[in-house]
This record gives structure tokens, C-alpha cells and sequence, in this order.
């Protein structure tokens, strides 16, 4: 069997270095808040090139912390797509605003810049662009509208961890970027986890105690916060990750080659960000016969996945919003088309060869 995430094969390169981190954790007894953490926060930072890593529950909280520690608050309007994981929207809901959806452009699967001006009133106050299946936004014109009418631009890193726009990395970007560390994710660990990264010192202090019930001192409360804090032995794992993320989003851009080369034009690619650079947490291609391709792919021990086959505006939760079938066109016909192949930094060349020849030979 041929899996979309191989947790195995990684534990059979770094598990011991890993084992050794999570047994260092153990002993110090530190578990919340501990120093593992604090020492991927400065990592991350490092690596990502800002200021302040803010690590968090989960990605989802990384996106509702963030957004609460902006001022968004209820009858505020948050521009975004609705050909994205619920969270995303979820995330501005919690906070009592409203999801304004803007389409996505068919080649990279990102919201259309083009479209967005055209949503914007006088109660926007921000823009979540995603950065999906790892690929970078069209940044330059987001932060040109964001500055135009004073708007924070709230990144959704949750699939783009080390990819990079015009040299400068994903989460370094806008106001504030938002990750998650769920496991299958191009940084992962063994759990939940998020991280919130910003250059807003007064946005860092803030998210510092929405994580912790609002506090800075123990029993101390400035504000109401939430209990969002990311685990110290999941920060372990992460630490010794991070070290080898470089590698792993190299090998998953190898792959994406050899499947194009493999599968030719019989499918749609999701193009590349012009300026961006992919790291492609999932490798996503389009298909009207994508059922057979799936159904082959099946018979054969060999995993696949639709992302996402019900764009948010068509969801149910998002009823109230009163959107209907035809408003963003082109969200819908990618949720009847798209679907990924396994991709991670062990695939073996042949697993490449062999998947894309069954999805060519199921649609041509």
C-alpha cells in the first residue's frame, strides 16, 4: 500500500533523533510551556526570517488567536475563498465576524486577486489569502489592495511551511502568518500544533496571553484568552523536523517533476506562483475523468485524495451566509476535478513512475 503520508519511513530515518528529544521532555517533566518550545519558537523565528513564533494548539487556534489579536470583532468583515479547509472561515466566525469569499484563479488555485477589491467595504478590516497546497499567493497585489485600504493581511500557512515569495518565506509576509503542525503536514509533528509568526510587537505580546488564558503572570489575567499552548513534547519533535525541512520540501518538489514528466498533459497542473516557490504539501492535478483515476489508483493499493469537494459557501455551517450554487464558479468546477497523489520526501522514484503511468493510463 502506497499511502499519502508515510509516518513509518520518516521514524526509520530521524525516529531516533526524534525518540532522544520526546525521552529528553519526559524527564524534564516541563510540559507546558516548557523549554522545548521555547526553543522551536526561536528556531522557527530564524528560520522564517521574523521577529516573534508564537507556538499554539493547533492551526486552526493559530488562525482565531490571530485574528482576535488584530481587533477583529463582531459585524467585521475577513475577505477570503472558499476553496480552503473550513478552519480558515471558521476562524473569523469564532470571532464574531463574517466570511466574505472571493474565487479562486483555475491555474494556481489561489484567490483571485483581481476579484477581491470588488468585495471590499467599509466594515473589511483584513484579507486571509492560503497559500494552498503550499503555493505561494500573489502577495505584491494583496499587500498593494491591504495597504490601499488599510486592511492586516492574515496569512494561512497551513500548507506552506518554507515556501517562499520573492526570496522572503510564507508567514513573513503580511501582518501576521498562521501554521499548522497537524501531521500530515510538510512540518508536522505527532499531534496538534500551530504557530503564529509576526513582526508586530504589540500582535506578539497579545497572542502571548490569548494562548494562556489571557494571562502573562500566573493567576494574573489581562485580558480573556483561551488555553491554546503548544505541547512540549510535540515542540521536541518539531525541533529536530525543522532541521531537516529544507530536505524534505526539496525531495517533495523532485517528486512533483517526476510526476508531471511521468503523467504528461493528459491532466491540469496547478501552476506556480509567478515569484513563488512551491513546496507542494499536496500534489494536486485536474481530471474530469478523475473517478477513473481514483478507482485505479484504488484497485492498485494506492492511496488518493479530493481537496475539497465542497467549497466553504456551499457548506452547510455557511447557510446563513446566503451564498449559492454558481457564485464562484470556478471553486466549484476545481471541487468536481482536483485530486492528489501521494506525496512525501520517501516516495521512491519507481512509486512515482508507477502511480503516474496508472493515473495516464486511467485517463487517456
Amino acid at each position: 500500500m502506497i499511502q499519502m503520508l508515510d509516518i513509518k519511513r520518516e521514524l526509520a530515518d530521524i525516529g531516533d533523533e526524534i525518540k532522544k528529544e520526546i525521552d529528553k521532555s519526559l524527564n524534564a517533566t516541563q510540559f507546558i510551556l516548557g523549554p522545548n518550545v521555547k526553543e522551536f519558537e526561536e528556531s522557527a523565528a530564524k528560520y522564517l526570517g521574523c521577529k516573534y513564533a508564537i507556538g499554539v494548539a493547533s492551526g486552526t487556534d493559530a488562525l482565531h488567536l490571530a485574528l482576535k489579536a488584530i481587533g477583529i470583532k463582531d459585524g467585521d468583515e475577513v475577505i477570503t475563498t472558499p476553496f480552503t479547509f473550513i478552519a480558515t472561515a471558521e476562524s473569523i466566525v469564532y470571532c464574531g465576524g463574517k466570511p466574505v469569499f472571493v474565487d479562486v484563479d483555475e491555474e494556481t488555485m489561489n484567490i483571485d486577486v483581481n476579484q477581491i477589491e470588488s468585495k471590499i467595504t467599509d466594515r473589511t478590516k483584513a484579507i486571509i489569502p492560503v497559500h494552498l497546497f503550499g503555493n505561494p499567493c500573489n502577495m505584491d497585489k494583496i499587500k498593494e489592495i491591504a495597504k490601499e485600504y488599510n486592511l492586516k493581511i492574515v496569512e494561512d500557512c497551513a500548507q506552506s511551511f518554507g515556501a517562499t515569495y520573492r526570496g522572503v518565506k510564507t508567514g513573513n509576509i503580511g501582518d501576521v502568518g498562521c501554521f499548522s503542525f497537524f501531521p500530515s503536514k510538510n512540518l508536522g509533528c505527532y499531534g496538534d500544533g500551530g504557530m503564529i509568526t509576526t513582526n508586530d510587537e504589540n500582535i506578539y505580546k497579545t497572542v502571548l496571553a490569548l494562548r494562556n488564558h489571557g494571562s502573562y503572570v500566573r493567576y494574573y489575567h489581562e485580558m480573556i484568552g483561551f488555553n491554546s499552548r503548544l505541547d512540549d513534547m510535540q515542540a521536541a519533535i518539531l525541533k529536530v523536523k525543522l532541521k531537516y525541512i529544507d530536505r524534505f520540501n526539496n525531495e517533495r518538489r523532485s517528486v512533483a517533476k517526476l510526476y508531471q514528466k511521468t503523467i504528461g498533459n493528459c491532466v491540469g497542473y496547478q501552476k506556480e506562483t509567478a515569484n513563488g516557490i512551491n513546496v507542494f504539501h499536496q500534489y494536486t492535478i485536474t481530471s474530469d475523468k478523475r473517478d477513473k483515476a481514483i478507482e485505479a489508483l484504488k484497485q492498485a493499493e494506492i492511496a488518493s485524495a479530493i481537496y475539497y469537494p465542497v467549497p466553504l459557501h456551499l457548506q452547510n455551517a455557511f447557510k446563513y451566509l446566503g451564498y449559492v450554487e454558481g457564485d464562484f464558479p470556478v471553486s466549484e468546477k476545481l471541487a468536481k476535478t482536483v485530486f492528489s497523489l501521494p506525496i512525501n520526501p520517501y516516495l521512491e522514484e519507481s512509486e512515482v513512475i508507477i502511480i503516474g503511468e496508472i493515473v495516464k493510463k486511467a485517463i487517456q
